[in-house]
């Protein structure tokens, strides 16, 4: 008998989320400086009556929480999400580092969820028309927007901004950017069709020359071509167009520095600046020598392309791609220029081994260009080795190609149907998302005369299951079902007395030292008023029971 009432003290039953898991107490204890292993019967959760602890968490995580206690390991469920399995183990003590190695990729791959939202966040692809405190917050006038002093400025602001720069915020934005996306076509078309022959104008200059008889006469001599004069107008338009989205974003916008620093308006006005540099370069610098070079510089305009990123999401999840890969890629140049001078040398010294007089790789650096369009499987066929070593040296060129650039691009390729699943994903969630409400309190009752905490009966040893004693509240009221009973209701007697049953609660509540060191709490709610009827029938005087 003595090792069986040994055995039951050494057991703990834990309640979690209404699931109970029963163990020794010595199971606990070999995780130190956690919540399980300073579990003490003076806690709040212990119930005397069930003797057990209730924790209102996760039962499905504690599960392996308490097989980790047993076993030492701790293995991740996998019909978890990844932050809600990182809160549990927080509020259990437990580090998430010490999952095992079998189930740390599934494990972390919320983080790289988490991340990816964040780009997508940074990216504002969400097309969610924002709230008018969202708008104050971003443009800085939440103050005045608080105390209902924002001026017409602070109004128009936002308005302006977007219709400038997010398209798809209204009908007049998809105008204007669909204007904008116009004025950007019809500038690179007009900056491509200006060096077609047929669309240049010859400057013709007319030369004297003396003939053989020695008399002079006229000859007509083409100097150069220039650009035809309809292509200066329609450039003339669109930087107009383009200097007044410039000013007007700048003004309107929310963080100038932000603005100034971003990468898509570096190109915006350094691709404008470039035109009227062009105007003054003609006008002063024209009759220098190798002038033409300096038509070079406005290839920047070409670069305007990158301001269809702001009206296209594909454009901008493809950057990000580009960004996100950069390992990759890197990795893909590595091994590019390593297999191109490696073969390069190799072809070099195989064409010279045996007599080739029609020999194309004179020299390694001239084998490098070989190497580069072979590896990449072009092959323009200027040069190709004529030996059979040379062809042996060749086959595997080819070959390492093919290889060496398949090994990266399945993980660029990832990275892109990554961010742009998470994009559909986002634009499929619903706008709004239901509210949670918060967890209300229990409601104080007054104690009628007779009750614990009554008049005449000791107040500091409450009834656990009431409000304010510690105990767990409104849990207690399914104990009948365990067989445990609660308070009784009060039984009115013929004289009007009040007459309560006598049940476990009360012996403990009545005899503290059977409490187990159970802790007593005190009511923080407001005082709790009784009426007791007088004697006589005068008015009903009131005690306030703390």
């Amino acid at each position: 008998m003595n090792l069986i009432n040994m055995d039951s003290e050494n057991r703990v039953v834990l309640n979690v989320g209404g699931i109970r898991h029963e163990t020794y107490k010595a199971t606990l204890k070999k995780i130190p400086a956690t919540r399980l292993s300073r579990l003490t019967e003076a806690l709040a959760n212990y119930d005397p009556i069930l003797n057990e602890y209730f924790f209102d968490r996760h039962p499905g995580v504690f599960a392996q929480v308490l097989n980790y206690y047993r076993t030492g390991k701790l293995h991740y469920p996998t019909d978890v999400c990844g932050p809600l399995f990182e809160e549990e183990l927080e509020f259990w003590g437990l580090d998430s580092n010490q999952v095992e190695p079998c189930c740390w990729m599934t494990y972390t791959q919320h983080r790289d969820t988490q991340e990816t939202l964040a780009v997508l966040d940074r990216l504002d692809l969400d097309t969610e028309k924002p709230s008018e405190e969202e708008l104050a917050r971003k443009f800085g006038f939440e103050e005045d927007y608080y105390k209902g002093t924002v001026s017409w400025w602070q109004n128009m602001k936002p308005q302006i901004w977007s219709l400038f720069d997010e398209p798809y915020s209204s009908n007049s934005a998809k105008i204007i950017g669909v204007v904008s996306v116009f004025f950007i076509c019809v500038s690179i078309l007009s900056f491509c069709l200006k060096t077609h022959p047929d669309m240049r104008v010859p400057i013709i200059r007319n030369i004297t020359v003396r003939t053989a008889n020695g008399s002079t006469s006229w000859v007509l001599d083409k100097a150069q071509t220039n650009a035809h004069l309809a292509f200066f107008y329609i450039e003339c338009v669109c930087n107009a167009w383009f200097t007044l989205e410039i000013l007007v974003r700048f003004i309107s916008s929310p963080n100038k520095c932000n603005f100034i620093k971003s990468s898509v308006n570096i190109i915006d006005y350094i691709a404008t600046l470039s035109f009227y540099i062009d105007l003054v370069l003609q006008k002063f610098a024209s009759h220098l020598e190798n002038a033409d070079i300096l038509e070079f510089f406005s290839i920047i305009r070409i670069m305007r392309l990158f301001k269809l990123t702001r009206h296209s999401s594909g454009l901008k999840i493809l950057i990000q791609t580009f960004r996100a890969s950069a390992k990759e890629l890197t990795l893909l140049v590595f091994f590019l220029v390593l297999g191109i001078v490696i073969f390069a040398s190799l072809v070099y010294y195989a064409e010279r081994i045996q007599a080739n007089p029609h020999n194309d790789f004179n020299s390694i650096p001239l084998g490098l260009w070989w190497a580069l369009v072979t590896m990449t499987t072009v092959g323009y066929g200027d040069m190709a080795p004529k030996t059979y070593v040379g062809m042996f040296v060749g086959a595997l060129c080819a070959l390492a190609g093919v290889l060496t650039i398949a090994l990266p691009v399945p993980v660029i390729v990832s990275n892109f149907a990554m961010y742009y699943s998470h994009t559909q994903a986002r634009a499929k969630l619903p706008k709004k998302r239901r509210r949670v409400l918060p967890v209300e309190q229990p409601r104080q009752v007054t104690r009628l005369p007779g009750q614990p905490g009554a008049s005449g009966t000791p107040i500091g040893n409450a009834p656990s299951g009431g409000p304010g004693s510690g105990g767990t509240g409104p849990r207690r009221m399914n104990a009948n079902k365990t067989g445990a009973k609660d308070l009784v209701g009060p039984k009115t007697g013929p004289i009007g007395a009040s007459i309560v049953a006598i049940s476990p609660r009360h012996v403990l509540d009545l005899n503290p030292g059977l409490a187990m060191g159970k802790p007593l709490f005190e009511s923080k709610g407001p005082p709790i008023t009784a009426k007791e009827p007088t004697t006589n029938n005068t008015t009903t005087s009131e005690k306030t029971f703390l």
